[in-house]
């Protein structure tokens, strides 16, 4: 009993206790740092409950294709192009996007769509980044290929799917203070003083632009497609720049074009001049890993660590 006791109180034992117990806390830690965790599990809550009680013309068969084309497209694409692992985390939320957006009604466009999206982050890249967000490259191409097979939905969900979403996107600012939200915020400051000025210079009651605003579409757009810390420029400058021209570009096609899914025709656009941006505003390439971006940025289509311990 005594030996035993010691060997329960022994300073080795203890030792090994302890790191086992920081070794636990340090990877709750990393999990909750991610901010495409917390983007998983917003995404995927208002699918299931868009899914169960919102009708969300979608079903569950094109649900299961979407997000299977995602995850092996991405799992395909890592053995080829010999990453060191395989990590879903950016292909669910591309899959869970398509899932909230895209409609059709032929489930291999669905499954297109999804393999369109996810290759494009291993095909279409240059200087060691992908150039458009793949789920707006998804979708943009899947619109230009079908002629009206495939279309996108405005994501009216009703004003309690909307709000709740919309404060779980807010709450999300947060954790993905590492994303660079700044892009975020600063697309809607841009976006809504354009929404709200037309309808002030054209003497329009408030609560029109207020409607026009309360799309799904939009919260989706602004939290998880232009806010994409891999496709956006690498200066902060850089990024306010993007995020205004992308704002005016959507306001455009909208409103004096008068054609619908402004903000994707605008996105797919001036993701062509990320490139140019950085190149004229340089700045530190973005890294999962790192509160910061860290330099130099290698080369790899999926390169997102684990973040780091403090």
């Amino acid at each position: 009993m005594n030996a035993l006791r010691a060997a329960f109180v022994s300073p080795e034992w203890m030792t090994a206790v302890s790191n086992r117990i920081a070794s636990s806390g340090r990877g709750w830690q990393a999990w909750f740092m991610d901010p495409r965790n917390y983007q998983i599990s917003a995404l995927a809550g208002l699918l299931i409950y868009g899914l169960g009680w919102l009708d969300f013309e979608i079903g569950a068969s094109q649900a299961v294709a979407t997000l299977g084309g995602v995850l092996l497209t991405q799992w395909i694409c890592s053995r080829i192009w010999k990453l060191e692992r395989f990590d879903p985390r950016s292909a669910l939320i591309s899959g869970l996007s398509l899932c909230l957006l895209l409609r059709t009604n032929h489930l291999a466009l669905a499954l297109a769509g999804a393999v369109v999206a996810i290759a494009s982050k291993f095909v279409v890249r240059f200087r060691g980044k992908h150039i458009f967000n793949p789920t707006n490259f998804g979708l943009v191409v899947m619109m230009l290929a079908t002629d009206g097979a495939v279309w996108v939905s405005p994501g009216q969900w009703g004003n309690v799917a909307f709000f709740g979403f919309l404060m779980a996107c807010i709450g999300g600012l947060v954790v993905m203070r590492a994303a660079r939200s700044d892009v975020t915020l600063a697309f809607l400051g841009v976006y809504l003083a354009l929404v709200f000025g037309r309808s002030l210079w054209l003497g329009e009651p408030m609560a029109i632009p207020l409607h026009r605003l309360q799309s799904g579409a939009l919260l989706l757009f602004a939290f998880f497609m232009i806010s994409d810390p891999r496709t956006t420029p690498d200066s902060r400058t850089g990024r306010l720049l993007f995020a205004t021209l992308v704002a005016y570009g959507a306001w455009y096609v909208q409103f004096r074009l008068f054609r619908t899914n402004g903000l994707l025709w605008s996105l797919a656009l001036f993701a062509l001049t990320t490139p140019l941006i950085d190149w004229l505003l340089p700045g530190a390439p973005h890294r999962w890993d790192s509160p910061e971006p860290a330099a130099p940025a290698d080369d790899s289509p999926n390169s997102n660590p684990l973040p780091a311990l403090p």
